[in-house]
């Protein structure tokens, strides 16, 4: 691992911008920026196809595929291929395993998949989550979406994707999805632009590390 390498993580509501904030914050930083990417190359890295893998992001694994698991014994290090509940395990495997390829070689931003519990023992790992306000949420939404949907549609994704979420995260680490003692900072995205808090988050790290940003 590079002495100076810093991994910012970022978590966050869906709807609340944390997509549009990575990217910002590896852009003024220059370092690289994974969210989807990671999909894709932890697929390759597995042997399973991408589209399994999009299917099953950030999904909390079913009932049966737990009893497969944790009741069969199988070893998900070894199971990256099939269908199975193994799949779900090694999903999250090939994507740590992974992550931890990304922190080891380049400082970078990486959206979501539980990253910053991955990254837990790392010890320049800046861990961020960003929310809104509900209404704000779905403005976003329907703005990304190029108003295909309607508020009530909008805010009935949003609630269920952030339950997914939350329930993968709290799955797969001992922590709790958007509790402020899981991050270093929370930021309410509809209290200042996305260049403002960049520039907050960037005298953080000047701060914290000691050197400019």
């Amino acid at each position: 691992m590079a002495k100076d390498n810093i991994v910012i993580t970022v978590g966050r509501q869906f709807g609340s911008g944390g997509r549009e904030l990575g990217r910002k914050l590896a852009d003024r930083l220059g370092i690289k920026y994974y969210d989807k990417e990671l999909l894709s190359e932890a697929a390759k890295r597995a042997g399973v196809s991408p589209e399994f893998f999009e299917k099953n992001d950030e999904r909390f694994p079913t009932f049966l595929n737990g009893i497969f698991s944790f009741a069969f014994g199988f070893n998900p290090l070894n199971c990256y291929a099939g269908s199975t509940s193994i799949s779900d395990d090694s999903l999250y495997r090939a994507q740590s395993d992974f992550i931890h390829s990304l922190a080891e070689e380049d400082s970078c931003v990486i959206v979501g998949r539980s990253s910053d519990y991955v990254l837990r023992d790392h010890p320049r790992a800046v861990n961020i989550f960003v929310h809104a306000p509900i209404d704000k949420c779905v403005e976003r939404i329907m703005r990304r979406d190029d108003g295909s949907l309607t508020a009530e549609k909008a805010k009935s994704k949003a609630q269920r994707i952030n339950k997914l979420r939350a329930n993968y995260y709290n799955f797969y680490t001992d922590k709790t999805w958007g509790a402020a003692s899981s991050y270093d900072l929370t930021f309410d995205t509809s209290l200042m632009s996305m260049d403002d808090i960049v520039e907050v988050i960037c005298d953080y790290l000047s701060r914290r590390f000691q050197r400019s940003f």
